[in-house]
């Protein structure tokens, strides 16, 4: 796959769905924000996208859900 070809396909796809064309890199962020939807963690994330978890957490961090409320009620569950 050539950019050449990459970007016609992404052309001729776009205009037979009648959505706006993105760009590539936007695929990369639409493939990081739905593997964060779907609960995977950040290091396979990384790994797929050939980057560190340091950047995916700085990148996508604030699409992670905040898990202090899930902290705080296994807590209180264990009844000290």
């Amino acid at each position: 796959m050539t950019p050449s070809r990459l970007y016609t396909a992404i052309e001729k796809g776009s205009a037979a769905a009648s959505v706006k064309r993105i760009r590539v890199h936007d695929l990369r962020h639409s493939h990081v924000s739905l593997l964060i939807n779907m609960g995977f963690p950040p290091i396979l994330i990384a790994e797929r996208i050939g980057d560190t978890v340091e950047m995916v957490n700085k990148i996508y961090g604030h699409l992670y859900p905040s898990k202090h409320r899930e902290v705080a009620d296994q807590l209180e569950k264990l009844n000290f």
